[in-house]
């Protein structure tokens, strides 16, 4: 049942274009916050050289397959809600809700556990070299973000949750919250500070005080990216989750769903199984690719995780414009309205199109500048860093408009429930198209890094045309679930 709380919107009635802008536009905004963990972690890190920064491309490809498969549970959690609101199973909506928070919290629990295990072995299998400066710091980078990963779980729950039942503004505020948290304590953790004076005041009587930092700090370089990271998702993920079963965000999940019903996580799993599968092998194709760029060397690697950053910009507005088409599509279909869910794809995809054209045409013209940001000029082969990240600006930019639609289909088809058939989708990209033709690049051809930067540019424009194809035919919006949604047990 609604409360007077529920800030929810209606995109099963009415005109169609701005319930969906309305519905979206705080998803892009969170995803665009997100970016800022990343960059911020990137820009303070990149005063300590280039050996840090290719230490966080190295944790980051690893640490992203364990947070993408899990992190694909949640959009089951999603899709199952939207689906089910929209054909007015509110009381199943909540239900499902505790039940993805339990399932998923064993998942991260698990991958906690073995992450930190297997962490210098998976390090060494991306390519980092042991008893250099990068593999140690990457190891042990990696090892504080497994410890905290259930933290980060929870909030991507409370996230899915919410957005599925069509609450997308109570999470932006959350991911704003901890961004800025993050971003304000990234420099203190990363490069410490001295016992300097913090700032002056004058009291009464003229009389003229100063606050003194007690003792000095001397950072904890590359681990306080990761600490602060942590303990900032932590804060976002402690609101998220009272304010859900508080029932203030629409859902209403009581302590008894938390309680693992077998038919129920039997069907989060066929629905997030696919999507956690693509997730996982899109995560592990990420670390076969830093593996081939590893084999350009650190610079190689270095460039790359600016350009990941970067690209990611891009990548998490199209992310976030094609979760809020998951849910258009998922309540749509779930009130029985295919042709309503079909326009919002492509209302959708003219959007994305048109911000990329203007996004990319800025990045085209200040591509050297904006790469020189995140590393501190005069460190060492902090030029060719900077050229690398240029031409990857120059070279895969204009290829990014085809990749906002082809996250909008991919949502799209999600949101109908058809999860196997995005996961080929979504998996063809990379080991079809982007790995092989970077490997035969690097390896056959000698192109260094700038042909894993082409191999990019022609695997989206390729998978976006593949993807529409198989969209157009429309067998897409055959797999609505809630007709066969187990039964709430009694008394949710």
């Amino acid at each position: 049942m609604s409360t007077p709380s529920d800030r929810s919107v209606n995109v099963t009635d009415g005109e169609l274009f701005k319930p969906l802008m309305v519905l979206s536009a705080p998803i892009v905004a969170s995803q665009v916050l997100n970016v800022g963990y990343n960059l911020a972690d990137t820009y303070w890190v990149g005063r300590l050289g280039s050996d840090a920064i290719a230490a966080l491309s190295y944790s980051w490809a690893v640490v992203f397959l364990m947070i993408s498969v899990g992190g694909g549970l949640t959009v089951a959690g999603t899709v199952l809600i939207a689906q089910n609101k929209g054909a007015g199973n509110i009381g199943m909506a909540s239900h499902l809700a505790g039940q993805t928070l339990s399932f998923v919290t064993v998942v991260a629990l698990a991958f906690a556990a073995v992450g930190y295990l297997f962490t210098p072995w998976l390090m060494r299998m991306v390519g980092a070299e042991p008893g250099a400066a990068d593999y140690s710091y990457a190891v042990s980078y990696t090892r504080i973000m497994f410890v905290g990963i259930v933290f980060m779980f929870w909030f991507f729950i409370f996230d899915a949750l919410s957005r599925g039942w069509g609450d997308t503004r109570t999470p932006l505020y959350l991911m704003a919250i901890s961004v800025a948290l993050n971003v304000i304590i990234d420099p203190f953790l990363i490069l410490g500070f001295d016992g300097n004076p913090l700032f002056t005041w004058v009291g009464a009587g003229g009389l003229e005080s100063t606050l003194y930092a007690a003792t000095g700090f001397d950072g904890w370089g590359v681990d306080g990216a990761a600490i602060a990271t942590i303990f900032s998702r932590g804060i976002a993920a402690a609101i998220g989750l009272a304010l859900l079963f508080s029932g203030r965000v629409g859902l209403e999940p009581s302590l008894s769903d938390l309680w693992l019903d077998r038919e129920t996580v039997r069907e989060i799993v066929d629905i997030g199984a696919p999507i956690a599968t693509e997730q996982g092998f899109r995560a592990f194709g990420i670390t076969v690719l830093t593996a081939i760029i590893a084999l350009a060397g650190t610079e190689a690697v270095a460039a790359y995780g600016i350009v990941t950053r970067l690209s990611s910009l891009l990548y998490m507005p199209a992310l976030g414009l094609a979760r809020g088409t998951e849910t258009v599509v998922g309540q749509n279909l779930g009130a029985n309205q295919t042709e309503r869910a079909k326009r919002a794809v492509k209302l959708s995809s003219i959007v994305i199109v048109s911000a990329f054209t203007v996004v990319v045409a800025v990045a085209y013209t200040f591509a050297e500048p904006i790469a020189a940001v995140f590393i501190e000029a005069g460190t060492a082969d902090a030029d060719q860093v900077i050229e690398y990240a240029a031409a990857y600006i120059l070279i895969a930019g204009p290829s990014y408009l085809f990749l906002g639609v082809f996250q909008i289909l991919l949502g799209g088809i999600r949101g109908s429930g058809s999860t196997r058939a995005a996961m080929v989708l979504s998996v063809q990209e990379l080991w079809l198209w982007r790995i092989p033709i970077a490997a035969v690049a690097v390896v056959t051809l000698g192109m260094g890094v700038v042909g894993v930067w082409y191999a990019v540019a022609i695997s989206y424009v390729v998978s976006t045309i593949t993807t529409a194809v198989w969209f157009r035919r429309g067998t897409w919006t055959d797999d609505v679930v809630t007709d066969e949604s187990p039964t709430p047990t009694p008394g949710d």
